[in-house]
């Protein structure tokens, strides 16, 4: 019986989280834009934005917001930003 009822368990959190990350999207954006428009140098606020969006980057708008601050953060510092960029790749793959 849990077998029957699993694919739909699946589906409900699936759309769940697509519908997180589309009510996550204007946060992420203003916080990005703030950084970059303020021009901060704060490593550790940049990187715990760029933690809290690596979870949302299956979704296509917030991949492009942690791209966007990813070139951003690489002017302050490249070895971090490169492993940013890994740690994309190690979650999502190399599909998009």
């Amino acid at each position: 019986m849990k077998n029957q009822k699993a694919p739909n368990d699946i589906e409900t959190i699936l759309k769940e989280l697509k519908s997180l990350a589309k009510e996550s999207l204007p946060i992420f954006s203003s916080m990005v834009d703030d950084i970059i428009i303020s021009n901060c140098k704060d490593e550790n606020h940049i990187e715990l934005t760029l933690d809290r969006l690596l979870d949302f980057c299956f979704d296509d708008e917030n991949l492009l917001l942690y791209k966007k601050l990813c070139r951003y953060y690489l002017t302050i510092n490249p070895i971090a930003t490169e492993d940013y960029v890994k740690f994309y790749f190690e979650i999502y793959g190399e599909e998009k």
